[in-house]
């Protein structure tokens, strides 16, 4: 991590600045919601610090990206403002863009890809009514960012960046502002979910400048790791492949804006996929007068699990990127009484995706395995697998099989949800006791991968 005097002497060199955020929270105090930050007695519990939930997913548009594309737009001249606007968005972004676009009476196109939830998509039209166009394109929001610029470049419109621009990145900054003054004092630890990092980067950057013995986290979801890929790197890669489940921070390219204002401010990385495991210190610690700023990874199951605990805990509706804050909490230690800042980023959440969060959710915690099981086609096969196999705390959850008469034997896929997780070494034991064939799926294999 750089010295305190390289972090002071590279700050000054970033476009934004503690200042600026301090504007832009004036900017848009009439538009933005000063939203909850909520005491979390569960996860204060479980950690022995005290933990708050700072609540942007009740903002009007259920994420904090209102604030980046208000603050945006707010700056834009008439003659800009007359050509209309164009952005590409995950979702939450082009809510914060069709607001705007209604509020300020203009024009804009918005591009999302089809992994877009529908359930952002119809508020994007209810936040820009007529005034906004919603055009879906490409699998990725880099598919959807690359048809924006072609549009800009064709008609002349005005660009909004989601992320990769100063004023995006000075009103998402608004959060630290904010929860400053509703503590009345700097946290000791702010945890943030990171995705194109316009979030990261504003709040970073107030408290550095403001609060410098704070501990920063910043979050990925492991299938989108795009930042952390950068600061190995030594700057913005573009990932091959990414997992687009954590819609809301699944980038394949880190904005330029935000990596550099992470670079300046000293971030490195603790965990990842390509580097030896090591240890997440304690937070938090001390180097001199500044805090570490750290960058991890979580799997999309734990992910999942954290945003079913939070719902059925606290009653927070989080989407995936919302919840990336509070799984990493299980990741990382925190220092006993101190306190915690986890920014729940959004709430937008289709209701029909809960059968596959759920589902991942029980294949992160062990609960969920399936098998391909031979068996020979006579009756009472089933049967003696049930009596034989199953514990009494295990459940079958699929069954698929056709029966073949030309065959001794006929392949079924049976999924399996355990009692306690512990139990999967038992049933398998009693799998091979019972002669059958068995094959177990292993995640991440093409049939798992087909299966879910």
């Amino acid at each position: 991590m750089s010295n305190s005097s390289d972090v002071v002497s590279s700050n000054r060199s970033f476009a934004v600045s503690a200042d600026d955020i301090d504007v832009a929270a004036r900017r848009i105090s009439d538009v933005v919601a000063a939203t909850p930050l909520q005491f979390c007695e569960r996860l204060s519990a479980a950690t022995g610090a005290n933990v708050y939930l700072k609540r942007e997913d009740l903002q009007i548009v259920r994420s904090y990206k209102i604030r980046g594309a208000y603050n945006l737009m707010a700056q834009l001249t008439p003659e800009e403002l007359a050509t209309g606007v164009v952005t590409a968005s995950a979702g939450n972004h082009a809510q914060g863009v069709a607001f705007a676009c209604r509020s300020m009476q203009v024009r804009g196109r918005i591009y999302v890809p089809a992994n877009t939830p529908k359930q952002k998509r119809d508020r994007i039209r209810v936040h820009g009514g007529s005034f906004v166009e919603l055009i879906v394109v490409g699998e990725t929001f880099d598919d959807a960012a690359a048809a924006a610029a072609q549009d800009v470049a064709r008609t002349g419109a005005t660009m909004v960046p989601p992320f990769d621009d100063e004023r995006t990145v000075a009103g998402q900054g608004t959060i630290a502002a904010e929860i400053v003054e509703q503590l009345g004092a700097a946290p000791d630890t702010v945890v943030m979910p990171v995705g194109g990092g316009g979030c990261i980067a504003g709040i970073s950057t107030y408290l550095r400048e403001r609060s410098p013995a704070t501990a920063l986290v910043g979050v990925e979801p492991s299938g989108a790791a795009s930042m952390t890929a950068a600061l190995i790197a030594g700057g913005p890669v573009t990932l091959s492949d990414i997992d687009p489940f954590v819609d809301g921070a699944a980038v394949r390219r880190i904005g330029d804006v935000p990596y550099e204002a992470l670079r300046l401010l000293g971030a490195e990385v603790v965990s990842h996929a390509s580097l030896p495991l090591v240890a997440v210190p304690t937070f938090p610690a001390r180097n001199g007068a500044f805090g570490p700023f750290l960058m991890t990874q979580i799997d999309e199951g734990a992910i999942c699990t954290a945003m079913l605990e939070l719902y059925q805990n606290e009653g927070v509706i989080a989407e995936p990127a919302g919840a990336l804050s509070v799984a990493a909490l299980k990741q990382i230690s925190v220092t006993p009484g101190s306190t915690v800042v986890c920014l729940i980023s959004g709430g937008n959440n289709d209701v029909s995706r809960y059968g596959e969060i759920l589902e991942r959710s029980l294949v992160h915690l062990g609960l969920k395995h399936y098998f391909l099981v031979d068996f020979p086609q006579e009756p009472g096969a089933l049967r003696k697998f049930l009596d034989e196999v199953l514990g009494p705390d295990d459940d079958i959850t699929l069954f698929e099989y056709v029966k073949r008469n030309n065959r001794e034997t006929g392949a079924a896929l049976v999924g399996i949800e355990l009692g306690v997780a512990t139990g999967l070494s038992a049933l398998l034991e009693r799998m091979r006791a019972s002669h059958l064939g068995v094959e177990q799926l292993e995640p991440g294999s093409p049939a798992y991968r087909y299966l879910t």
